[in-house]
């Protein structure tokens, strides 16, 4: 299910990443920076969950430190999920969307 913007909480759901995390992690990568709306609630577009899921790989799958994952983004190194093994990482975001979205179906059942 596309939207154009989504929650902290959506993105958490999406990514299996605590909030917390992606509060931090904004203040290391530049460009992660959600807006906010008039409320002050951070809103995340498609393009700032495909960027968390590529430093979730990097941090949480590789096994880099935030300074390692920023090193390789920043020199523009090639994206892992690019490799012709690897799920796309917008693929995987929308499986990720689809599985929340059927787990609450199924809660509701």
């Amino acid at each position: 299910m596309k939207k154009l913007y989504y929650s902290i909480g959506e993105v958490s759901e999406i990514t299996s990443i605590e909030p917390h995390v992606l509060r931090y992690w904004e203040t290391i990568f530049d460009d992660l920076s959600p807006k906010k709306n008039k409320a002050g609630n951070r809103t995340y577009k498609e393009e700032d969950i495909t960027f968390i899921l590529r430093l979730k790989e990097l941090i949480q799958d590789k096994k880099y430190s935030t300074a390692g994952a920023k090193k390789i983004i920043e020199e523009g190194a090639p994206d892992p999920a690019e490799r012709s093994e690897s799920i796309p990482l917008d693929v995987q975001k929308d499986l990720n969307e689809i599985k929340v979205f059927l787990n609450k179906l199924l809660e509701k059942i």
